[in-house]
């Protein structure tokens, strides 16, 4: 799976090791007088929430409802692409009002898409709070966000990508980055509660 220029950073033992520990700790921090909700954001965010979900359900015996959501429309960006995007949608099939709603992505890189996921959240409803889980941190915010439940810290130059591939998005789950070769700052197998 791995290409040329690419650095893996975690395989699919080290992701599944990172997402039950994030699991574990999302389970440990829920709010107990408010419904847990897992909302990803499109793409791999999706797979994100619904695998994070299985594994708190397991771990606490509760149901856990599971969105998507679109932030493509909410992005300050959308003025600089030469072509309009394609959208997926938001499937958000509960209601938001007074949940414990999870934000769930891939990567946090500037904060931009976790602003646009804010919004959008708030679009859709008042929930009771609203978490931020990440599979991977890198650094280099131009928004004042912090995740509160985070995989992995990679330490990584500004313009280096980092690619986390997800099944059944992807043939296999691995995280690789392209660029010079990236330092880990965190060990892969707990996931960091906010300071």
């Amino acid at each position: 799976m791995k290409n040329a220029g690419e650095h893996r950073i975690s395989d699919g033992s080290a992701v599944d090791r990172m997402l039950a520990a994030m699991a574990g700790e999302l389970a440990r921090t829920r709010r107990p007088e408010a419904p847990l909700r897992l909302v990803g954001v499109r793409t791999r965010g999706v797979p994100l929430a619904e695998r994070l979900a299985a594994e708190i359900e397991r771990l606490t015996g509760e149901p856990v409802g599971v969105g998507a959501l679109e932030i493509t429309l909410y992005r300050d960006d959308l003025a600089l692409s030469p072509a309009w995007p394609v959208l997926r949608g938001t499937e958000i099939p509960f209601d938001m009002e007074g949940a414990d709603v999870v934000l769930v992505d891939d990567v946090l890189f500037t904060g931009r898409t976790v602003r646009a996921a804010l919004n959008a959240v708030c679009d859709l409803g008042r929930p009771a709070s609203v978490r931020l889980a990440v599979l991977v941190d890198r650094g280099h915010r131009e928004l004042p966000i912090q995740a509160d439940v985070v995989g992995v810290v990679i330490e990584t130059g500004r313009e280096d990508h980092v690619r986390v591939r997800l099944r059944p998005v992807d043939p296999a789950d691995e995280i690789v980055t392209v660029g010079r070769t990236a330092a880990i700052d965190h060990p892969a197998t707990e996931a960091r509660p906010a300071p």
